[in-house]
């Protein structure tokens, strides 16, 4: 590139500016920015009346994707990660039996913002190993009924490899249920076929999630209804199936068109399941129910992990008192897999003004891992048998480059390079990392010390790995356990600062797998510098070959401490290529501060886009970030005696390099 040219890009048309000339500004767009927000809809009718303040009924019937105005912004991008299954970190914890999926209500049907919002209380889940499905919960009478899960959230799962459904939420008549609405939804055309059934495999292909949820709980059905809507399952899935979607249905509905939960898989239901790809069962389950749900499973030639033994844990959360020997008993094969109803507990419960990011994920790991905190040593005294002590993790991590901030999609500010880019709080699980399968296993013959996320400092996005306590011991965080191959080129980077205390630090590489269950990696030590500054420290895998099956660090404190040690950073490369730029930025739609962004996406591999503010004393503010190729941005405000605002747009690479910018200016 010439230096003594740079481009700049104005509403997606390429302006070459000479060194010193004035930024060229945007023409006014004539749209009004409006914030997007995730899609719901109503089957086809709506309710009689008016919407309410800030809600749109929408008609799924009459849904067109080229026609959306805010699909760019709701589509998720991140494709489905492949995953493995490591050696569990526990000697109770199983592979290829119960599963964990999880019912989430991330915010209300209407009013959810498609992007990430400005605060840091937001349910940022961060043990991904343990869920093999997430359910985008919620729906109402009065709002819409089918949900499309948000794109951040979307993305989030799908780099840790977890699949995630939109809801079908047919209402009992108790909260506003009407019983057209599933007649609306099972309506038949002139060929006989279920067009609201392809509509839903449109909805999911074109907002890129993996299927679909369907809960029937409108009673006064009758059998010629249950039949519809059998023959509209079965449709769905055939269609869904085309598409690598997956169908669950909700015990509820039976047969014969009436509401009647069952809490066991059985003749009333058991055609709905043969007709999905699996059933979450309802509360009402026993021991002897759920041992004759997964008899009749397998008799109907499926699996009795296919069904989801409801737990609900919307009041109580971890302090929720579960038979679970009826569904995960320590002594003999899993009965089922569990479906966790609404556990977001573990941020919802925490007071108002008071959920910090830190005690959410306090209550999350207690929720996840158990009273231990500790994957590798769970507590057997435990009433609350957490997902960690029955179900064995999973990670995504088998290629290289690979890198990890230790980013958990929310923050109270935004870091890059350790320096803060933002003050705001925000939240956007599109932003989030692949994030260690293990939080958080220590080994160590001494006193342990405490490991978390913390969100007072970070090297980059809004939080680092915090290692505090007074180790007498060495002691072993284990971080990720992968499948990386090495080259004679493989360097593994930590940028990592000691806040107290004097540390020494090694990185943990294990070329094999653990010699069984709970034991650990078989780690070698490559000493690693430290400073009391952020710093990145280089580590040649030398001597080394194969393939890395685990990372960790180990810390020792030859005072004993207190210590306080972050990890900021960390990855495993062979080179280092920052990714191409973006083209065409441009701004789509304006109302004062509020702006549309949209541009087209970098050729080659992209991690997420990220857009700044250029004020006029040289400053770079960070705006936001998104795996998508649309932004919406509100409140700015001219600084004094600024004329025109001026945009930075970059592409960041999976090593956290970022492309040159593109820019557009915006005057006010």
């Amino acid at each position: 590139m010439n230096p003594t040219r740079r481009t700049v890009l104005v509403a997606g048309a390429a302006t070459a500016l000479l060194p010193g000339a004035p930024a060229v500004a945007a023409a006014r767009p004539k749209a009004v920015a409006t914030p997007p927000y995730a899609s719901y809809w109503y089957p086809d009718s709506f309710p009689s009346g008016s919407p309410g303040p800030g809600i749109t009924w929408r008609s799924l019937k009459t849904w067109r994707a080229a026609d959306d105005p805010d699909l760019a912004f709701n589509a998720a991008s991140v494709p489905l990660a492949a995953r493995f299954t490591p050696t569990p970190a526990n000697t109770t914890a199983r592979s290829g039996q119960a599963r964990i999926q999880s019912l989430v209500s991330f915010g209300p049907t209407s009013g959810n913002p498609s992007q990430g919002s400005a605060t840091a209380d937001y349910y940022a889940l961060t043990h991904w190993a343990c869920l093999d499905e997430l359910v985008f919960w919620g729906g109402s009478a009065g709002e819409g009924l089918i949900l499309a899960p948000n794109a951040p959230i979307v993305d989030a799962a799908h780099r840790h490899g977890v699949p995630v459904l939109g809801t079908v939420f047919l209402p009992p008549t108790a909260y506003g249920g009407r019983l057209q609405w599933t007649r609306d939804l099972v309506q038949k055309d002139s060929s006989g076929h279920y067009p609201l059934a392809a509509q839903l495999v449109a909805v999911a292909a074109a907002h890129g999630f993996d299927g679909w949820f369907l809960n029937a709980e409108t009673g006064g059905g009758n059998t010629a209804l249950g039949t519809a809507m059998l023959a509209f399952v079965k449709e769905l899935k055939a269609l869904a199936a085309a598409k690598g979607q997956r169908v669950t249905w909700y015990d509820a509905m039976t047969v014969n068109g009436t509401v009647s939960w069952q809490g066991a898989l059985d003749s009333q239901n058991q055609a709905f399941f043969q007709a999905a790809d699996d059933m979450f069962v309802d509360f009402r389950w026993s021991a002897a129910t759920l041992a004759s749900s997964g008899t009749k499973a397998g008799q109907l030639g499926r699996g009795r992990y296919e069904l989801w033994a409801g737990v609900d844990v919307e009041s109580n959360g971890s302090d929720t008192s579960v038979d679970w020997d009826a569904v995960v008993p320590a002594g003999k094969a899993h009965i089922t897999s569990i479906g966790f109803y609404r556990p977001e507990w573990t941020r919802n419960h925490l007071p108002d003004g008071q959920r910090t990011p830190g005690d959410f994920h306090a209550a999350d790991d207690r929720f996840w891992t158990g009273r231990s905190l500790d994957p590798a040593r769970p507590d057997a005294s435990d009433p609350w048998r957490a997902p960690a002590v029955s179900v064995a993790d999973r990670s995504t991590v088998s290629s290289v480059p690979f890198a990890s901030v230790f980013n958990t999609g929310h923050g109270l500010r935004w870091y890059e390079d350790g320096a803060v880019t933002s003050d705001a709080p925000w939240n956007h699980l599109g932003l989030q990392d692949l994030l260690p399968s293990r939080q958080w296993a220590v080994r160590t013959a001494g006193r342990r010390p405490s490991v978390s996320f913390d969100f007072a400092d970070a090297w980059r996005g809004g939080s680092s790995v915090l290692v505090a306590g007074e180790p007498d011991r060495p002691a072993v965080v284990d971080l990720y356990a992968t499948r990386l191959p090495i080259t004679a080129n493989t360097v593994v980077e930590l940028t990592h600062r000691t806040d107290a205390g004097q540390v020494n630090i090694e990185l943990a590489v294990a070329t094999a797998e653990p010699s069984g269950a709970g034991a650990a990696p078989p780690y070698t030590w490559l000493p690693v510098t430290s400073a009391g500054t952020w710093q990145t420290s280089t580590v040649r895998l030398a001597g080394l070959s194969g393939t890395v099956h685990a990372l960790g660090v180990r810390l020792t404190a030859p005072g004993g401490g207190p210590v306080r040690w972050r990890l900021g950073g960390l990855t495993v490369r062979d080179t280092a290529t920052a990714p191409a730029a973006p083209t065409g930025l441009r701004i789509t739609a304006a109302s004062g501060g509020d702006l549309r962004f949209a541009w087209d996406a970098a050729p080659g591999p992209v991690r997420h886009y990220e857009l700044h503010r250029l004020l006029p004393d040289g400053t770079r503010r960070f705006l936001g970030g998104t795996c998508q190729r649309a932004c919406f941005v509100s409140g700015l405000r001219p600084a004094q005696g600024e004329t025109a605002a001026r945009f930075e747009l970059r592409a960041v690479g999976e090593l956290y390099n970022a492309s040159t910018p593109v820019t557009v200016t915006h005057p006010w």
